[in-house]
């Protein structure tokens, strides 16, 4: 009789598990580098291949690493990106290690706070899909409009201690806690059925 009351509870809480286990998130360090900088000439378009070699998720965040007194990371318009105008960001970050988390679908652009540093490569790009996996692009008219890539969509930067994990150690994190959750789910469901 103990049994017949564990099954309903045991299948909840594996249902629990495995629809919370969509919910992982993870930091990625942004182009691996020890500090968001000036790509080296060997590599110009670091930042630009890193961000098409990765998956990004909606709440994962990009940790971008740099000392505060040598540079910023400004969240821009289209626009401003191809132009690399510093005057008028979005958002504007200078205290160094800052977080930006990604809490809606859609491409964020990212340039250095110095105009020089962004007119050598030193920007990116990147694309989160919307929960269902796909891209929208933005609809006409003026609600459109301030839904299109020129409009403010603000992240939320937060001052960060030390450094983070590596994004591939991120994205093995993202494989290994989906896993883990899985397996825990499979080990209660098979403790009710015996």
């Amino acid at each position: 009789m103990r049994k017949m009351y564990q099954i309903p509870s045991l299948i909840s809480l594996s249902l629990l598990v495995f629809f919370t286990s969509s919910c992982l998130c993870v930091q990625y360090k942004v182009g691996d580098l020890n500090a968001w900088g000036i790509p080296p000439s060997t590599n110009p378009n670091v930042y630009s291949l890193w961000s098409q070699a990765h998956k990004f998720q909606l709440y994962d965040t990009l940790l971008f690493l740099y000392p505060p007194s040598q540079d910023a990371v400004l969240q821009v318009t289209e626009k401003a990106y191809n132009n690399c105008a510093v005057s008028d960001p979005i958002l504007g970050i200078d205290e160094g290690n800052s977080i930006f988390n990604l809490t809606h679908p859609g491409r964020f652009y990212f340039i250095s706070g110095i105009a020089a540093h962004c007119l050598k490569n030193q920007k990116l790009t990147v694309d989160v899909p919307s929960a269902n996996g796909t891209f929208f692009p933005p609809a006409e008219g003026p609600a459109g409009a301030a839904m299109g890539p020129d409009a403010a969509s603000p992240m939320y930067p937060v001052v960060f201690g030390p450094s983070a994990a590596q994004s591939s150690d991120a994205v093995s994190a993202r494989v290994s806690g989906t896993v883990a959750i899985l397996f825990a789910g499979v080990m209660l469901f098979w403790y009710a059925l015996f």
